[in-house]
């Protein structure tokens, strides 16, 4: 008869010992385990250095996938990088472009700042202005050289009163309306004004000619005495402009005098201030129908006592 597949192990000492042998090892450590969680629990830095070299052993894998997450990263941020260059290069295009009309707008701004407080300066002056106004405009393509200012006779501007930016004279007032009035510009070609030299002695005329150039005739015929970069300022003759205001540069020596240019170039000017006439016998004489003789005691020098005082300012309409 044959024996059975299966025998118990009572039959055989070897698989008796190695059962006994199991029991004995995981008893061992259970009661290992069991010691070493109390340890922990009791003091937890008791296995600080076992701790520690085991992350010694891990460190270089833990470094070697560092590294290639940071590669993997750098990789598809440089193709992401690349995919958006086009439209962030664009949007800088856009930024920069504002960035310098910001940039022109506080220039611009700090200009007419500058502008406006040398504009301030003549309302500090010993002679107050009778209005200071807007420089409307000028004309460009006729043969005449007017400018229109934002006061007129509401503001007390009067005919022949004349017109200053903070640089030099614009003009003389032409005509006046309510709110607005008519300027002859220097370079208009029946404009004449008595000027004299600021580093010299020397008086002179400067006439219009319908352009950018100014004529400048000199009264003493002679050898001529100007250079280049002289510069021309009213004489007080004639009565209607103080004497010592900027008119014109030299920019080119001819044989009877010179050819200048405006100082207070209209095209630049912003705001003006109208004075008032500097002599009473001008102001007199701008006020008189025209044709109609002035006496005696009108086309005598006055006194500067007897000068009108100045009227009072104006604002700008």
């Amino acid at each position: 008869m044959a024996p059975p597949a299966s025998r118990r192990s009572g039959h055989s000492r070897r698989a008796q010992y190695g059962i006994f042998t199991g029991y004995v090892v995981a008893g061992f450590g259970a009661l290992l385990g069991a010691g070493l969680l109390t340890i922990s629990l009791v003091n937890p830095a008791a296995f600080g250095g076992l701790r520690g070299a085991a992350h010694d052993v891990a460190r270089p894998v833990g470094e070697a996938s560092a590294v290639t997450r940071s590669e993997g990263q750098g990789f598809f941020a440089s193709i992401a990088g690349f995919i958006r260059a086009g439209s962030q290069n664009a949007q800088l295009k856009r930024e920069m472009e504002l960035a310098r009309i910001r940039l022109a707008e506080a220039d611009a701004t700090k200009q007419e700042n500058a502008r406006l407080k040398a504009l301030v300066g003549l309302d500090d002056a010993q002679r107050q202005p009778v209005a200071i106004t807007r420089f409307i405009g000028s004309t460009s393509s006729s043969t005449r050289r007017f400018g229109y200012i934002g006061a007129g006779s509401a503001d007390g501007v009067r005919p022949g009163m004349p017109v200053r930016s903070p640089r030099g004279v614009v003009g003389r007032v032409l005509e006046v309306g309510r709110h607005s009035a008519r300027v002859l510009l220097l370079t208009d070609s029946e404009s004449v004004l008595p000027v004299r030299l600021s580093r010299k002695d020397l008086v002179a005329f400067i006439e219009g000619r319908g352009s950018a150039v100014l004529k400048v005739r000199l009264i003493n015929l002679g050898v001529n005495p100007l250079k280049r970069g002289d510069v021309f300022v009213t004489s007080g003759a004639g009565g209607y402009y103080a004497p010592g205001i900027a008119v014109a540069v030299v920019t080119k020596v001819t044989g009877d005098g010179a050819e200048a240019r405006m100082i207070a170039d209209p095209a630049a000017t912003d705001f003006v201030a109208v004075e008032d006439i500097y002599q009473a016998a001008a102001l007199r004489a701008a006020q008189l129908p025209p044709g109609e003789p002035l006496d005696d005691a009108a086309t005598a020098s006055p006194s500067p006592a007897a000068m009108p005082a100045p009227q009072p300012t104006g604002g700008a309409n």
